[in-house]
């Protein structure tokens, strides 16, 4: 049995217990290898994210980052030059959360489950979330909870890891997946199979077309995305459906 055989894969309870107890592990280093893995791109990534937000139609407003992790998505709203509101960071992971700790004023950490948020209907003007709905024990019930604390015609930017299409640059990219990311990350993080997560869990999610497609159903409109870096990036966006 190899280690990614392990991992839980498909999802249900085994899979949530498994992502919150990793990522509680890795939060000391989780901030630098992520710079470190993206040679930096992470950074470039986020600002792409949240300047298709449009946060500035509403520069007073509340919005939420979902699956907040060390908070530097939330961190890159709430510091923008212009920026007047909140920024509610949610995430399950208690550790991660601290990690973030001071990254910008405007940012409040709420452990709180994707799956249940303890907000109200209607509570935020837009939302984000970065690299986590891959992580999501049922990405469906995650959307469709999204869509529910979104104010009607609020946009929902969805920043994640796809698999490039274009050949031979897919063959190249999924054997820094399988081999060079799971040997850095097991360097730096002395975590065992954290980083045997991240290229499994990518090449199981759903490509840019199905996750737009669930977007749809989950009730957002107006879906689009884009991909960068030669497809190993898709930015999705979307608009809650008006009641």
């Amino acid at each position: 049995m190899t280690i990614t055989d392990e991992l839980p894969l498909t999802g249900g309870p085994a899979k949530r217990e498994y992502v919150r107890g990793v990522f509680a592990e890795i939060a000391p280093r989780y901030d630098l290898l992520n710079h470190v893995l993206s040679l930096n791109a992470d950074r470039r990534w986020r600002r792409s994210a949240v300047d298709r937000l449009r946060w500035a139609d509403t520069p007073g407003g509340t919005y939420l980052d979902l699956c907040a992790g060390t908070l530097d998505l939330a961190a890159e709203l709430g510091n923008r030059a212009g920026f007047t509101g909140h920024v509610m960071a949610a995430d399950f992971v208690t550790p991660m959360l601290r990690r973030g700790a001071g990254k910008s004023p405007r940012v409040a950490p709420a452990t709180a489950d994707a799956l249940r948020l303890p907000f109200a209907d209607a509570a935020f003007d837009g939302a984000t979330v970065g690299f986590g709905v891959r992580n999501l024990m049922d990405l469906d019930a995650g959307l469709r909870e999204a869509a529910r604390v979104l104010k009607p015609g609020a946009r929902f930017v969805v920043l994640e890891f796809t698999t490039p299409g274009w050949q031979p640059f897919r063959a190249i990219y999924l054997g820094y997946l399988q081999y060079v990311l799971p040997f850095v990350g097991r360097l730096v993080s002395k975590h065992r199979t954290a980083y045997d997560w991240l290229p499994a869990s990518v090449r199981g999610f759903p490509e840019p077309p199905e996750l737009g497609a669930r977007l749809r159903a989950a009730g957002f409109a107006d879906v689009t995305w884009e991909t960068r870096w030669g497809g190993i990036i898709a930015i999705h966006t979307a608009v809650r459906k008006e009641s």
